[in-house]
């Protein structure tokens, strides 16, 4: 009864299209007001204990450092160099696409931010080039959902905060994924435009290339900032995203000049205002949590699921799809903060690991980004090109596939995801 009077609370108040954060927040207090004993003022004591906590501050500085990033020029020297290593290939300005999201995916940690960076001076070339629109913004749309699973990643951020999971080693496990996943998307592209004989550009020298290298060297130090940093103990994942925000404004304005001082208040602003966002997000959701717990409704999932015989790849089965659901329906991070709660218990009683699930639910909301009719790659591509939902949807067909079947991959062979984490010794 309480499941019921939780998740159909729930359920209603965001079908009369009230925000996820007052949704949740406004859930738990009509139903502790109503249902249990626990004084009110738990709730306000909960609310806010849930974003003390040391690891949600990677969220605003990852943030920063991708605002930065997309205002500072980072993203036009990146796809220069993509373009001299991979532009001569079937595909031309497509495979550079492909190329560039990864690269800037692996500095940005958001996925709207690497579309709206990318598509913003891809695609308009693309169709100069000739290449159809529908291809132009299908591989942009699909390839900037690296974003979120390539490290750093503000989706795995708030997984591992949830979730009480390592962020470091969800970064590390995020590696061998995401570099894969950008291979079958770049093959994808590769096949796609072979069949229909698309432009290549000119094969760039090797001196083309290094003077192409050098002009983004600047920003692709970041990845070895960040990463680097976490891997050799320097600093936590949280000191990494701080570190990344200053050296994010120290490249954007005083290396390559692109972003005046001026600017800085509304890039601030900006910041500030999808963070303030996020972390109410995350407050609400953990009064969620809270009252799910209490009522012990994980816990009887779990059991109730063991009990029944399901096993591990049941499970897994089921759970693929209740995510590419709500993926369809709801933004990544409202997802994440709703059901990985209620999920994740029963994968650790199955014997699932924590790290492996995480990068699956990662991985499903990537699909749900460019799947209609909330995904959220659709929106931001279709106010880069003008084109509408429909016609974005189907320009993402083929790239939609193919992370479908790196969904089954990634979800059944959890080898992909561990193995890098467990040779630096971050798993038992």
């Amino acid at each position: 009864m309480s499941a019921l009077s939780i998740f159909g609370l729930l359920i209603v108040l965001m079908v009369i299209g009230m925000p996820v954060g007052v949704a949740l927040g406004l859930t738990v207090l009509a139903f502790t007001f109503l249902f249990t004993d626990v004084p009110l003022n738990t709730v306000a004591l909960k609310m806010f204990s849930g974003i003390e906590n040391f690891e949600i501050m990677a969220i605003p500085f990852f943030i920063l450092a991708g605002n930065f990033l997309t205002h500072g020029g980072v993203a036009r020297r990146m796809i220069d160099f993509a373009s001299a290593m991979v532009g001569h290939l079937c595909g031309g300005l497509g495979m550079s696409a492909v190329l560039a999201c990864a690269l800037f995916a692996a500095v940005s940690g958001s996925s709207p931010a690497t579309v709206v960076a990318i598509g913003s001076i891809l695609i308009p070339a693309m169709l100069r080039q000739g290449f159809p629109l529908r291809f132009a913004s299908g591989v942009v749309a699909s390839s900037g959902g690296l974003g979120i699973l390539i490290p750093p990643s503000i989706i795995m951020v708030m997984y591992a905060v949830t979730t009480n999971t390592s962020v470091g080693a969800l970064f590390m496990a995020g590696v061998i994924p995401g570099l894969l996943l950008a291979f079958m998307l770049g093959l994808c592209t590769w096949f796609i435009a072979k069949k229909h004989a698309y432009p290549t550009l000119p094969c760039a020298s090797w001196r083309e290339r290094w003077q192409a290298f050098r002009k983004a060297f600047w920003g692709l130090m970041l990845i070895v900032v960040v990463m680097g940093g976490i891997y050799s103990g320097i600093f936590t994942p949280t000191e990494a995203a701080a570190m990344s925000a200053v050296y994010a404004f120290i490249i954007a304005v005083f290396v390559y000049k692109d972003l005046r001082l001026r600017q800085i208040p509304r890039v601030l602003l900006d910041s500030a205002n999808m963070s303030a966002m996020l972390l109410f997000i995350i407050a609400s959701a953990t009064l969620f949590s809270f009252a799910l717990t209490n009522e012990q409704i994980p816990q009887r999932m779990a059991d109730a699921i063991v009990a029944s015989g399901m096993g591990m790849i049941g499970f897994l089965v089921v759970v693929n799809l209740l995510l590419l659901v709500a993926g369809a329906l709801m933004e990544p991070s409202s997802i994440i903060l709703i059901l990985a709660p209620i999920l994740f218990p029963v994968a650790v009683a199955l014997g699932i690991d924590p790290v492996h699930f995480g990068v699956m639910i990662v991985v499903n909301m990537e699909i749900g980004m460019i799947t209609p009719p909330v995904g959220l790659n659709l929106f931001v591509a279709s106010g880069v090109t003008n084109a509408g939902l429909t016609e974005m949807s189907r320009a993402v067909l083929p790239w939609l596939l193919t992370m479908l079947v790196f969904l089954i991959l990634i979800t059944y062979i959890p080898t992909i995801s561990l193995v890098l984490p467990r040779m630096l010794g971050m798993l038992s």
